[in-house]
């Protein structure tokens, strides 16, 4: 009787045990989460390789985009690093709305405009950011002053924060958008470089010494920023995460760089380098680098299907809604941009996640 018990018991714990371990991989938390990649591209239109109709009227641009394609074509693995990023932000954002797990594009309507979600609580709290700039002059001017630097650092906080003093400008449409970021920029080094050389294109060549060593400081743990002469037009570039480590950072002319000193109308209040950080922050430009069909991978930005210029007057439309111009992800004057939206501070926050290409942050 005491053997029929004691295997009777035993049989009893082998099935609660299994019971167990089958409830437990029905839970939730261990579930994959599937996230939507079938709309997810890297390169963009090179029907217009000299980027000439991104310059718009004033011959001026971001040179980002174009910078990309050359360095996917230089970089084969590049493409899947930025495929595993992509996948990485969309499911860390689904896992924190669990009831809309899409793939977080299009803008939540038939007309591709703007929904009003409330961002995700991605647990991150105030995310630091320390700041190395690399000034790189062959004249005075370019030598730019500590007092110019600081204005510049100033303004990636204001804009970051939403609490630039011109974010009460945005129209009623979109003002249940406005993202405050909770991003910390700090200035934790200045480097100059007197340099006879006047231009320095996209190619990079900005970020290593004449031993062919990167300049670029702690890229792991410190934004690089290179404010150097261009040229061509170029305000700015940016390298987006999953890029070479020794090349990782953005790149700005000094003209276009800050509010004060050596500054260039009307692209003179420090916005070129909030729309290159960004591109490092892993936006893209809000009409997604083609017609209505691309996008920027953000719910709540109106699909468009070029960048707007100057300052366009409210509403401006494209692609059966209106356009976000005020958007600093746009091409717009510089005091005509003074939003980014609580979706794309989703994806800018994503990166910082564990996992994520700027977890070490």
């Amino acid at each position: 009787m005491k053997r029929v018990l004691f295997f009777g018991s035993l049989i009893a714990m082998i099935l609660v045990s299994c019971e167990k371990d089958t409830n437990e991989t029905v839970l939730p938390e261990t579930q994959e989460i599937q996230v939507d990649m079938s709309d997810f591209f890297v390169y963009t239109d090179e029907s217009d390789p000299d980027n000439t109709a991104a310059k718009g009227p004033t011959g001026k641009s971001c040179a980002t985009m174009k910078v990309l394609n050359e360095k996917l074509r230089a970089n084969p693995g590049l493409e899947q690093r930025m495929y595993n990023i992509e996948k990485h932000t969309r499911t860390f954002i689904a896992s924190k709305k669990p009831d809309k797990p899409g793939n977080g594009n299009g803008g939540g309507g038939s007309d591709g405009g703007g929904g009003e979600e409330p961002p995700v609580d991605d647990g991150l709290g105030l995310v630091n950011i320390p700041v190395i700039v690399h000034v790189i002059y062959s004249n005075s001017n370019e030598n730019i002053s500590d007092t110019q630097i600081n204005s510049q650092i100033a303004v990636l906080n204001d804009d970051f924060n939403a609490s630039n003093n011109d974010v009460n400008q945005v129209p009623g449409e979109f003002s249940a958008l406005v993202a405050d970021s909770d991003f910390n920029f700090s200035l934790s080094q200045v480097v100059r470089v007197s340099s006879s050389r006047t231009s320095w294109g996209t190619n990079d060549a900005m970020k290593f010494s004449s031993n062919g060593g990167s300049d670029a400081i702690t890229p792991d743990t410190h934004l690089n920023i290179w404010v150097c002469n261009i040229g061509g037009g170029i305000l700015g570039y940016a390298q987006f995460p999953g890029g070479n480590a020794a090349t990782d950072g953005i790149v700005v002319s000094p003209q276009y760089f800050g509010t004060t000193g050596f500054v260039s109308a009307p692209f003179d209040g420090g916005r070129t380098t909030t729309h290159e950080v960004g591109h490092w922050l892993n936006l893209r430009h809000i009409w997604g680098d083609g017609r209505c069909n691309r996008d920027d991978f953000v719910a709540d930005t109106p699909r468009s299907d070029r960048p707007n210029y100057g300052c366009p007057s409210y509403p401006t439309a494209h692609c059966r809604s209106n356009d976000m111009t005020m958007n600093y992800m746009d091409y717009v004057n510089d005091d005509c941009m003074y939003m980014f939206s609580n979706g794309q501070k989703e994806r800018m926050r994503a990166i910082f996640t564990p996992g994520g290409p700027r977890d070490s942050f």
